[in-house]
């Protein structure tokens, strides 16, 4: 399931993924939640993995991959918020390929996550 984080700095978009994510997840709460902040101007995402976070049915993941490549200029910065190695190894990997800047904090870094969506486009991200 994907649940909206309700208290998120002006302009940006919480969301929280626990049990398994689904394809209506997707439809029902992720899709909406991106397309109101891509009317605003641009994505800037706080996606929290919530410690019983279980997987993605195939679904879901399809419809992410979809979502990603049709508003690729709309993404500004994505925090991803979870402890788990392999998710930090694979954005380390392949963030290059994702639109904007995207970040991996640890769960206990949610409000640094929240500072760094709403920071100053400059160049020190790292």
């Amino acid at each position: 399931m994907i649940r909206l984080i309700n208290d998120m700095p002006p302009g940006t978009v919480g969301l929280e993924a626990v049990g398994k994510v689904t394809e209506e997840d997707y439809r029902d709460v992720l899709v909406p939640a991106v397309n109101a902040a891509l009317e605003r101007g641009d994505v800037r995402l706080l996606y929290v993995l919530g410690e019983d976070f279980g997987s993605y049915a195939p679904g879901a993941v399809w419809a992410d991959t979809k979502l990603w490549a049709r508003h690729i200029k709309g993404w500004k910065r994505v925090a991803i918020v979870s402890d788990a190695d392999w998710l930090e190894n694979s954005v380390k990997a392949f963030g290059w390929m994702m639109p904007g800047d995207i970040k991996v904090f640890e769960t206990d870094d949610v409000d640094d996550a929240k500072e760094w969506l709403v920071g100053l486009d400059d160049d020190d991200d790292d």
